[in-house]
């Protein structure tokens, strides 16, 4: 029996796990990805590293095994360590090697300014192989008491690493140079919620219009459930490819203590929104994050998860990332015991309902690095590959 212990929250969780071997024989990917992203990596090279705001903050990108992958990379306590090699990057525990990396470089088009003057970079990220944007860096729940507690969107803001409100100009600028220069294969722009009655849809979805029309690239636009659902229709009026519409948490305790603001809304209206919006863009194209580690119910959370499967939406499960500056920093991620069970569950519905990395075509579900549901799927399907962009060396 294991013991979940989150800001004073208990629950008991088991689940099937095997300690990854440290008698030479390598431990499956997807069992040493789900510990890394636990437990955290320390690193002896430099890592290509995502800090603040949202998306995989505080986490290194890397290709483990050819499988896109962010993982902590500032713990200190970690049995696991990135070394150098002859010929690339390994990751190794205890003296012997478990998995080959090849570690993610800093983009070129990083080097690259708008005609103001903007960096580039402060536009838009490369996550791995994903362009990814948050269009309007401010937030209505950000500094009061609504603040979402695990989120990031003003810490990066207040640093001077992004500015706060990106143009669909400079978007479809940027990710025509992140196409052609570092090969990005789709977009990903959300945005932090606005008090309007369309919780800044209109505006990240002209932003995906933009980007789509100048590089061609699928996007996927992020925004919270819109007061009327009729905004979903002029939403996928833009063309984007598909939307995530996060709910974070399932158990409405820890939602209501995690993200009042969301809470308010209430878990009812996300699958509200969810079904218009498959009737709009179809099974496998609407995804909400999930997030795992904040003193949630596990059934409760798989219940749930299955329920908004059935209804065609991926709910992309995650371990809790704690942003340095969020009121979360403290908390520690969840145990990858925990984590695997509620993954193996989810990925069985997502199986037999027909939806993967695949159906998603853009966005955090399409790239996966942040969990390690994609590779349990992947063990049930027969290992048919998920991912479009496939494996990488």
């Amino acid at each position: 029996m294991t013991n979940h212990r989150t800001e004073g929250l208990l629950y008991d969780m088991t689940a099937p796990y095997s300690e990854p071997s440290s008698t030479g024989r390598r431990p499956d990917v997807t069992s040493l990805i789900i510990d890394l992203q636990s437990v955290g990596l320390r690193v002896e090279v430099p890592v290509e590293a995502r800090r603040g705001g949202a998306g995989p903050s505080d986490s290194g990108m890397l290709w483990i095994e050819g499988v896109a992958a962010t993982v902590p990379t500032d713990s200190r306590d970690s049995p696991y360590v990135l070394k150098a090699e002859d010929d690339g990057q390994g990751i190794y525990r205890d003296g012997v090697k478990l998995a080959s990396v090849a570690n993610s470089h800093r983009p070129r088009f990083y080097d690259m300014t708008t005609a103001d003057g903007v960096p580039y970079w402060k536009i838009a990220l490369l996550h791995l192989d994903s362009l990814a944007s948050t269009v309007l860096q401010t937030c209505n729940y950000w500094g009061n008491s609504d603040q979402c507690r695990f989120c990031g969107i003003g810490v990066s803001l207040d640093s001077g690493r992004t500015i706060a409100k990106k143009t669909p100009a400079q978007l479809a600028e940027v990710a025509v140079a992140a196409r052609d220069l570092d090969g990005a294969v789709d977009a990903t722009l959300t945005t932090g919620s606005t008090r309007a009655p369309d919780r800044g849809a209109y505006y990240v979805a002209e932003c995906g219009r933009a980007v789509k029309e100048a590089s061609g690239l699928p996007v996927e636009v992020q925004f919270e459930p819109p007061h009327d659902l009729a905004v979903l229709d002029r939403v996928h009026g833009s063309g984007v490819d598909a939307v995530g519409i996060h709910v974070e948490s399932f158990d409405p305790k820890v939602l209501a203590h995690v993200a009042p603001g969301k809470f308010r809304t209430g878990i009812e209206t996300y699958f509200a929104t969810w079904e218009r919006a498959v009737e709009l863009w179809g099974p496998g194209r609407v995804s909400t994050y999930v997030i795992l580690g904040m003193g949630e119910d596990p059934d409760l959370t798989i219940a749930a998860c299955k329920r908004a499967v059935e209804i065609g939406v991926y709910p992309f499960v995650v371990p809790l990332r704690p942003v340095a500056g969020s009121l979360m920093e403290e908390v520690a991620p969840p145990t990858a015991e925990y984590t695997e069970r509620v993954y193996r569950k989810v990925a069985g519905y997502l199986e037999e309902r027909g939806i993967g990395a695949d159906t998603a075509v853009a966005g955090c579900a399409r790239c996966q690095a942040c969990s390690g549901i994609n590779g349990l799927q992947n063990e049930l399907s027969g290992g048919k590959p998920l991912l479009q962009i496939g494996f990488r060396g």
